[in-house]
């Protein structure tokens, strides 16, 4: 069993297939941390308590005696909370009666096969023989009762760890800070790997070495956002790309987040993830609870690359739907780039016939076909289809695209309302909004407060009422700005801190009847670009648009900063026209599709006005990826140029899949910038070295340990731009 518990020693011992996470319960009750790195036999390592290193200024316990001299600011703490003598940041703060002093003491626990799961959130998906999960309760003397949940996998180097907080006082009592988890370090040796960005330019890699105080990586607008991910990696200091440790931390959720590191005084090292205490608090009444969001904790011993490999099998098998696990994706043509407002059903059956000679399998018709949508000025929130544009509505455009073999998919912005809407205008209420004071507007359209339930009721509705009665099988769900002024004048002054919160439950509430009622449409889910990209959304949502920037050279920095936490199946990828809407840059086509080969694969033009050359390279394309999309959204990625390098070939950047049995790779390598006579050669990883690997398009065969060690020759005269991919099939 990956969980063990040592009553001698009152040491717990969570094994996961790579990793090893010990701690014990101290005197009085202290949960105490003592190991969690690379697989361990030994659970005896009471040794590493860390049983010194405070000062005169620093308090003892309140249950200190003469044989016992413990302070909790040096303590290894498991869930710290506020006010008891550890003045690191805390993960938990509870007011009641008007007191912020908390303290967490362990009572009793329980173990058992698979997992448990937080109320009203996405989570990840676990059977009795996937994993194993340790209940830890705790209490404060006000009479908050704090469960600590660890979910070790068996085949996995994961642990998921939550906390539910429950009042089983008479009084009520408010949560201030309730973060998922927190982990002790003795030693301050880390750089912090996090992912930033904005609109078009997300989750770019930025790796800091870490000093003393408190750094932290967060989002307070109502979204996990295009600026920061709810991700960050802690790194030794010899960590690289496929070597050193890295210590992961992923938290499933879609809104305010807060990762807080801190290196203290005594080169202890505290991080933690959870819920933006900012703004944030949560009521308690006698007898009701409150769950965090799950945070999923990654270990690895070789390097990013290998932490990142981790995140990917485990989204893939234990975070998407299972519908959709290994479920080959449609290759769809977006009109958004291609038309943008400017079509009307003829348009789009031409754009769709064009793509059903190309091989491709669905017309996704964006922004426009609703209301009066002929710009991005009106109409949100009015889901119902523009006859004109659209003559006979959804259902007689799905029928005429199905009869040319073609899929039919749609958007929508369904958390949305136009300032210009029949939607507003009959209830103006139910956008977010603070009385007495205006309403911040963005895109010329207001959010909707999913935090009321005929809210979520009319959304629903709306939605429904086209999935049901026309065969759409695919929508993109777009959220294109964040939350102001939020506040509700139907709850009482102790409940307001709780809104961004209710939006995000409410949210996820709305998705959970659409998935339940809809179950076989397709949902890919889009913020202006990856302004909500997080494993919240991926729970419902199987892709994701990556960004708005569809410029191939741009995607390499976004699509390689994307893949640190999240796998190739959940990138949507697509070929755009070029000069590039976005930047203005002409780059081939075979260099755009080489790029977007890394995700979901499809285009964003329009089919009906390509070219016979571009036709017959498209169809080309098409049937490249079909042979090889398994490779890349099923198998283990290997970075091996990060974009802007350097080399004496040039600027560039490759990558690299490789079926999990070895047996299949796809390489890519793209020329972001040349230089005259330049010598690249670029080695391959996670092959067999055994075994002979024949280039499909060339013939040439390599053995495994040569293009491993010795590399693959790509000196020649590569122009700006241009790019090679390989596909190798193993004897």
């Amino acid at each position: 069993m990956p969980i063990r518990y040592f009553d001698d020693k009152r040491i717990f011992k969570l094994d996961t297939s790579g990793s090893s996470y010990i701690f014990k319960i101290g005197r009085a009750g202290y949960v105490m941390g003592l190991y969690y790195g690379k697989r361990l036999t030994d659970h005896d390592v009471d040794y590493l308590t860390v049983r010194e290193g405070h000062d005169s200024t620093v308090p003892l316990s309140a249950d200190v005696d003469d044989d016992w001299r413990f302070s909790p600011d040096t303590m290894q703490a498991e869930y710290p909370a506020y006010g008891t003598g550890d003045f690191r940041i805390s993960a938990l703060r509870i007011k009641s009666g008007g007191v912020g002093v908390t303290d967490c003491r362990y009572i009793s626990h329980r173990i058992y096969e698979g997992k448990s799961d937080p109320c009203g959130m996405p989570h990840t998906r676990a059977g009795a023989d996937d994993a194993d999960t340790l209940e830890l309760v705790c209490r404060d003397v006000t009479g908050a009762v704090i469960t600590l949940y660890y979910t070790a996998y068996r085949r996995h180097p994961v642990i998921v760890r939550r906390a539910r907080i429950a009042n089983s006082s008479a009084l009520p009592m408010t949560i201030e800070r309730a973060y998922s988890a927190s982990v002790d370090f003795t030693h301050p040796e880390f750089s912090l790997l996090h992912l930033w960005g904005c609109w078009a330019r997300e989750r770019k890699p930025e790796r800091r070495r870490l000093g003393h105080g408190i750094t932290t990586i967060s989002s307070s607008r109502g979204a996990s956002s295009h600026y920061h991910n709810p991700f960050a990696a802690l790194l030794s200091p010899d960590c690289g790309e496929e070597t050193g440790e890295a210590y992961g931390f992923s938290l499933v959720y879609s809104g305010n987040f807060s990762i807080d590191a801190e290196v203290d005084a005594f080169g202890l090292t505290r991080i933690m993830c959870g819920i933006n205490p900012d703004g944030f608090s949560w009521k308690l009444d006698s007898g009701e609870s409150f769950d965090t969001p799950e945070a999923v904790l990654v270990y690895s011993d070789s390097g990013e690359g290998g932490m990142s490999r981790a995140y990917h099998r485990f989204w893939r098998d234990h975070l998407l739907a299972k519908k959709w696990q290994g479920e080959p994706r449609p290759i769809v043509v977006n009109n958004w780039e291609g038309t943008y407002f400017d079509f009307d059903a003829d348009r789009l059956v031409s754009i769709a016939k064009a793509a059903a000679d190309l091989g491709l399998d669905m017309l996704v018709v964006d922004d426009g076909w609703f209301g009066v949508r002929n710009s991005d000025r009106c109409s949100l929130g009015d889901w119902v289809c523009n006859e004109r544009k659209l003559p006979g509505g959804i259902g007689r455009l799905a029928e005429r695209v199905n009869a040319l073999g073609i899929k039919l998919g749609l958007w929508f912005e369904p958390e949305m309302a136009s300032r210009d809407s029949d939607l507003f205008r009959a209830h103006p209420d139910w956008c977010i909004r603070t009385n007495g004071r205006g309403m911040s507007i963005a895109r010329h359209q207001y959010v909707l407060d999913l935090s009321r339930a005929e809210v979520r009721d009319y959304i629903f509705d709306s939605l429904s009422a086209i999935l049901s009665t026309a065969n759409v099988e695919y929508v993109k769900w777009d959220f294109n700005r964040n939350l102001t002024e939020y506040s509700r004048a139907d709850l009482p002054d102790d409940r307001q801190g709780e809104l961004f919160h209710r939006y995000v439950l409410g949210l996820y509430e709305l998705l959970d009847r659409i998935t339940a009622s809809f179950p076989d449409v397709l949902l890919e889910g889009c913020a202006s670009g990856g302004g909500r990209y997080d494993p919240g959304m991926l729970y419902y949502f199987p892709q994701y648009w990556t960004s708005d920037d569809t410029d191939p050279i741009e995607r390499l920095s976004i699509q390689y900063g994307t893949s640190i936490c999240y796998p190739a199946c959940t990138m949507s990828c697509h070929v755009s026209a070029s000069p590039n809407h976005q930047t203005g840059r002409q780059t081939a086509l075979k260099t755009r599709a080489d790029t977007a080969m890394a995700g979901i694969f499809g285009y964003e033009l329009d089919t009906a006005r390509l070219t016979d050359a571009e036709r017959a390279e498209i169809k080309a394309q098409v049937e490249e990826y079909r042979a090889s999309r398994h490779i890349v959204t099923d198998g283990d990625l290997y970075r091996l140029i990060r974009p802007e390098t350097i080399t004496h070939g040039g600027v560039v950047c490759a990558w690299e899949y490789v079926t999990e049995d070895k047996s299949e790779a796809i390489f890519t390598y793209v020329c972001e910038r040349t230089v005259i006579a330049p010598v690249s050669f670029v080695r391959l990883r996670g092959l067999d070295p055994d075994r002979i690997y024949t280039d499909v398009q060339s013939g040439v065969r390599y053995r495994g340990d040569t293009l491993m060690n010795a590399g693959l020759n790509l000196s020649g005269g590569r122009r700006d731009g241009e790019s090679v991919r390989i596909r190798f099939i193993a004897d």
